[in-house]
């Protein structure tokens, strides 16, 4: 069968793959147009497989909240460029991917890859679909659902979407303070990069290696032996001030922490303000085993 450039023109805007990708589907389909879908996309799985060994760490962070703050949503979707990552079609496909976790609230990657988008198609096969068109390994790297029942969830992202922060408050609700309040401390998260809310969260193990780093570094600054593990417990106050949220500064007033910054809200509305739970995705970043 002959194939015309008009049908490799349906092919392409069918499915966004280059031209000669088109023309090589259609010809090994015999023009068959439905077949040459379908071959695009078991190319695009197997680009999938002949990279799965390639680093994916450029992308982006998704997140997105709910219209009454009660759920919400973040993501980190992977592309082996930038290039890529700031497309379009990557950029569509990672949009598309955030509403479906906010429909369907799956468990898994694999629950998510099951999920169908409005128009029917699964999320595995729109991935393929993706892959075939821009011919370099993507991957749905990880996600969170957030749902509160007696709070509000807030979210923010940073550096051009390759930070992103989801945050769960108590004691506030979609009000305007309540979204002012869950913003700031969002981007508090964003920029300071806390561990974890609170120093009792702070795992055992954590603070006794801190403590031993800090009494070997004071024994080897020459410090007497008898306030060596006042030293210590000196420094692992500022340690908890690093990695614990409610300790740090807060970022939009040197003057006060965001313990303090919660309390002075919490009075102000006539109520107790606290962060129940947080998530940070950095682009890229090592995941700690858990």
């Amino acid at each position: 069968m002959r194939i015309t450039t008009d049908m490799i023109k349906d092919l392409r805007d069918k499915t966004g793959a280059g031209m000669m990708d088109c023309k090589r589907a259609l010809e090994s389909t015999e023009g068959d147009m439905d077949a040459a879908v379908e071959f695009l996309r078991k190319k695009g799985a197997a680009v999938a497989q002949k990279r799965s060994d390639r680093s994916a760490k450029e992308g982006m962070i998704v997140t997105a909240v709910s219209g009454n703050g009660k759920r919400g949503i973040i993501l980190e979707v992977n592309s082996e460029t930038d290039f890529v990552g700031r497309s379009d079609d990557f950029v569509g496909f990672a949009e598309t991917v955030a509403r479906i976790l906010q429909r369907e609230r799956p468990g898994t990657i694999e629950e998510l890859l099951a999920a169908a988008a409005e128009d029917g198609k699964t999320v595995s096969a729109l991935l393929n679909d993706l892959l075939a068109k821009v011919g370099e390994k993507i991957d749905i790297r990880r996600f969170k659902v957030v749902e509160s029942d007696g709070g509000l969830v807030s979210s923010y992202t940073h550096l051009g979407s390759k930070i992103g922060v989801l945050v769960e408050l108590t004691g506030v609700d979609a009000s305007e303070t309540g979204v002012s309040v869950g913003r700031d401390i969002a981007m508090q998260i964003a920029a300071m990069n806390p561990q974890v809310v609170a120093r009792d969260q702070v795992e055992q193990k954590v603070i006794d290696q801190e403590l031993d780093i800090y009494r070997t570094q004071a024994a080897n600054e020459g410090k007497p032996a008898q306030v060596v593990d006042r030293i210590a417990a000196g420094r692992l106050e500022k340690f908890y001030q690093e990695v614990c949220l409610l300790e740090q500064t807060y970022i939009k007033d040197p003057g006060r922490t965001v313990k303090d910054f919660l309390r002075e809200m919490g009075s102000a509305a006539g109520t107790t303000i606290a962060v129940r739970q947080f998530y940070r995705f950095h682009l890229g970043e090592e995941i700690a085993a858990t």
